[in-house]
C-alpha cells in the first residue's frame, strides 16, 4: 500500500494531490468549525442550539420560532405567535394572518388557514393568499405540494362546458350570511352581481374561460371536496366554506449556498498555507475560481428583465388576471390596426375578445428600469377591483414583448374634454363635478381600501379614463408603489411623476415628508384643470396675472370676484366653487395642511357653506420647479413629460 501510494503521488502534480488530502482532512473537520470560520459567530446560525417550544400540539423548532424567543438563529427564522390556542404565522410581507393547522418536519410541510375564516360564515371569500415569493427572504425555498389552483368565476350565462367548472349555489340563504363583518382583505359571494356562479379548479388559461365570465377571486387549497371532473356536478357555499377550512400546503427547502464547496476554499488554503504549497497551488487553482467568480459576476449584472418579470410572475401567481400568448394578443389588436393612443410607457391599440367584448391593449416599450413599470402594474392594479380603478383583464409576456389588457374606455382619457380637443364632448359643470367626486372615491380606494396602501404618483387627466356613462376610471400605475397600511411617510430614490401634477416635497426635501400627501396634490391640480378647462400654467393667458391659474383663483376669491367658469344654474356653480376650494386646501405647499383623500370626498358632498377658503396661497408657480429641474443634471428623474 506505502509503495501504491508513492506511484500515485508522483503521476500527480503536487497541488492536486494536495487539494485531495485537504479534502480528506475536510471530511474529518467538524462543520461547526467550518461554518464558524467561513461566517463568523455572529452570521451563524446552529439549529441544534435552539430549545424547542410548542403551542397547543405544535412542536416549535428551526426554522420557526414562537414571538418573543431571542437565539442567535433570529434572523433566520420565522416568527409564530401562539394566540388562543391557535399557532398564527406573523410576516411583516404577508396580506393577512393564517392559522398552521400542521407542520411535519420529517417532509418539512406546513398547512395554513386564512384566520378570517368562520364556522358560521359561509359566505367568505379570501381574497389574497400568501404566495412564495413572501416566504422565501430566510434562505429557504417554498412550493406546493398537494395544493391547487382555484377561481371564483362570475358569468352572465351558463358555461357551455362542464370541464373543470362546479356550479357554486348562491341562492341558498348560507351564502347570503353576514355575520362577519370582515376586512377590506375580504369579499362576500352576495356581492357578485352576474346570475351563474362557478368554482373552477386547476390551472386556468385564457382559453377556458368564456367571454361572458369574470375571474372574481383565486386562491389555493388542496381541495378534499367533490370530483371537479364530474359532470353537473354542484357545490353549496357550505361545500366550499369547508375549503377554505382546509387550508393549503406549503413545503420548504434550504437552498442556501453554504456547502461543502465554499468550505472546501477556505480550509483548503488554510492547509496549503501551512504547508508552504500555497504559491504553486494558488497559480494552478486560483485562476479557475477567479474565472468562474467574474463570469457569475457578469452574469448577475447583466440578468435580463426577461428573466425579472417571469420570476415575478411565477411569485404572484395569485393575481386574477389572464395570461395571453402573443399570437393571441396579435389576433385580438387584427395585427394592432387601430392605435388608440401613445403615453410615457408605450402604445395602446383596441382590441375585441371573443366573447365581443372590447377591449384596450397597451404595448409597453424599451424599458429603462429593468421591466420595473410592468411589474408595478401588475402588483398594483392587478389585485385590486374598484368601480373607478381602470381593470385589468390580462397580459402578455414573451420574451422583449410586454403587453396589459385592459377594459375599454369609449370616451377616451379626460384631457381629451377638458382642454377641448379633436372629438371631445363638452362637459357640463355637473358631470364635471361627477367625475372629480369618482376620482377621489378611486384615489381613496387606492389609499385605504387595500391592505397596502397604494401610492400612484401621476395623477394627471390623461390618466384618468371614462367609460361610455362618463364614470371615470384612474389608470396607469407604471410609477405607483405599494407600502404598509401604518406608514405615514415613504422614502424615494428618484422624484416620480409629471411635471405640473408633481408635489413639492418630491423636489425640496425640506417642505415636508413624502406620504399619500403626494397624491393629494396632484388630484388638487387636476381638480384646477378640470373647472378651468384649461392648463394650471398657460403663458398665453390674456392678463399676466392669469398665466399661473390658481394663484390668480385664489385672488379672486379673496376678493370676491366672480369667476366665470359657464355653469348655467345657481345649483352648477355652488358644485364649480366647492371643486375650486377643494382644489386650493389639496394643493397647500406644506403637505401637513392637505387633507387626506377621505376629507376631500367629503368636503365635496358636503354643503358649500361649511368650506372655507384656505388661509394661504398655493404655490405660487411652478415654473421655478421646471427650471430647476432643467439645471439640476444630476437628479434622476423617473418621469418629467409634460401634463398631456
Amino acid at each position: 500500500m506505502v509503495l501504491m501510494a508513492r506511484r500515485i503521488t508522483s503521476s500527480f502534480p503536487s497541488g492536486v494531490m494536495v487539494t485531495l488530502i485537504a479534502t480528506l482532512l475536510l471530511l474529518q473537520v467538524p462543520q461547526t468549525f467550518c461554518l464558524t470560520t467561513l461566517y463568523g459567530n455572529d452570521h451563524y446560525c446552529n439549529p441544534s442550539s435552539i430549545t424547542p417550544s410548542s403551542c397547543a400540539n405544535h412542536s416549535i423548532r428551526y426554522p420557526f420560532r414562537l414571538k418573543g424567543e431571542a437565539t442567535n438563529c433570529s434572523a433566520r427564522t420565522y416568527e409564530l405567535s401562539c394566540e388562543s390556542n391557535h399557532t398564527l404565522l406573523l410576516h411583516s410581507d404577508l396580506v393577512g394572518k393564517y392559522y398552521v393547522q400542521q407542520i411535519n418536519y420529517h417532509k418539512q410541510t406546513i398547512r395554513l388557514v386564512d384566520s378570517e375564516i368562520q364556522e358560521d360564515n359561509f359566505s367568505f371569500i379570501p381574497r389574497f393568499i400568501v404566495n412564495y415569493r413572501n416566504l422565501s427572504r430566510l434562505g429557504y425555498y417554498w412550493y406546493g405540494t398537494t395544493t391547487k389552483g382555484v377561481a371564483i368565476v362570475n358569468c352572465e350565462k351558463p358555461v357551455m362546458s362542464s370541464t373543470s367548472y362546479l356550479l357554486l349555489e348562491t341562492s341558498s340563504s348560507t351564502c347570503s350570511n353576514n355575520n362577519s363583518n370582515g376586512t377590506a382583505s375580504s369579499s362576500k359571494i352576495s356581492e357578485y352581481s352576474k346570475r351563474y356562479t362557478y368554482v373552477k379548479v386547476g390551472k386556468t388559461k385564457a382559453g377556458d374561460v368564456e367571454g361572458s365570465c369574470k375571474i372574481e377571486q383565486m386562491f389555493l387549497t388542496s381541495w378534499p371536496g367533490p370530483n371537479a371532473h364530474d359532470s353537473n356536478i354542484t357545490i353549496s357555499c357550505a361545500d366550499l366554506r369547508n375549503v377554505f377550512l382546509s387550508g393549503f400546503e406549503l413545503r420548504w427547502f434550504n437552498y442556501s449556498t453554504i456547502g461543502t464547496f465554499m468550505i472546501l476554499i477556505r480550509v483548503g488554503y488554510t492547509l496549503l498555507s501551512y504547508m508552504g504549497l500555497w504559491r504553486g497551488a494558488l497559480t494552478v487553482l486560483g485562476t479557475p475560481f477567479v474565472v468562474a467568480f467574474l463570469i457569475y459576476k457578469w452574469r448577475r449584472r447583466h440578468l435580463s428583465m426577461y428573466d425579472a418579470i417571469e420570476e415575478f410572475l411565477q411569485n404572484h401567481n395569485n393575481l386574477m388576471t389572464i395570461r395571453y400568448s402573443f399570437s393571441e394578443i396579435k389576433k385580438m389588436t387584427k395585427n394592432f390596426k387601430e392605435k388608440l393612443g401613445e403615453g410615457g410607457y408605450g402604445t395602446v391599440f383596441k382590441g375585441t375578445l371573443r366573447s365581443g367584448r372590447h377591449v384596450a391593449v397597451k404595448m409597453l416599450g424599451k424599458s429603462k428600469a429593468n421591466g420595473q413599470e410592468f411589474t408595478n402594474e401588475m402588483a398594483t392594479i392587478g389585485r385590486i377591483h374598484h368601480v373607478n380603478v381602470v381593470q385589468l383583464i390580462g397580459f402578455c409576456v414573451h420574451g422583449s414583448k410586454r403587453a396589459l389588457v385592459y377594459e375599454f374606455m369609449p370616451h377616451g382619457s379626460l384631457n381629451k374634454h377638458i382642454f377641448s380637443l379633436e372629438g371631445s364632448i363638452v362637459l357640463s359643470c355637473e358631470k364635471t363635478y361627477n367625475i372629480a367626486l369618482g376620482v377621489a372615491r378611486g384615489i381613496e380606494y387606492l389609499h385605504r381600501g387595500c391592505d397596502m396602501q397604494i401610492l400612484h404618483f401621476d395623477i394627471k387627466p390623461h390618466n384618468i379614463l371614462l367609460d361610455e356613462n362618463f364614470i371615470p376610471k384612474v389608470s396607469d400605475f407604471g410609477l405607483a408603489k405599494l407600502y404598509p397600511i401604518e406608514n405615514n411617510t415613504i422614502c424615494l430614490t428618484a422624484a416620480r411623476g409629471t411635471l405640473g401634477y408633481m408635489a413639492p416635497e418630491l423636489f425640496y426635501k425640506n417642505i415636508g415628508s413624502i406620504s399619500y400627501k403626494a397624491d393629494v396634490y396632484s388630484f388638487g391640480m387636476l381638480l384646477m384643470e378640470m373647472v378651468g378647462k384649461r392648463k394650471n400654467l398657460n403663458a398665453f393667458a390674456e392678463h399676466s396675472s392669469q398665466i399661473y391659474f390658481p394663484t390668480w383663483v385664489y385672488d379672486q376669491f379673496n376678493e370676491e370676484k366672480d369667476i366665470e367658469m359657464g355653469c348655467a344654474s345657481e345649483e352648477e356653480k355652488n358644485m364649480a366653487k366647492k371643486m375650486i376650494i377643494v382644489a386650493l386646501w389639496c394643493i397647500q405647499m406644506n403637505p401637513g395642511n392637505r387633507p387626506s383623500m377621505n376629507k376631500v370626498i367629503e368636503m365635496l358632498e358636503g354643503e358649500i357653506e361649511q368650506l372655507k377658503i384656505p388661509p394661504k396661497r398655493p404655490l405660487s408657480s411652478p415654473e421655478r420647479v421646471t427650471k430647476d429641474c432643467e439645471d439640476n443634471s444630476s437628479q434622476t428623474w423617473i418621469s418629467t413629460q409634460s401634463g398631456e
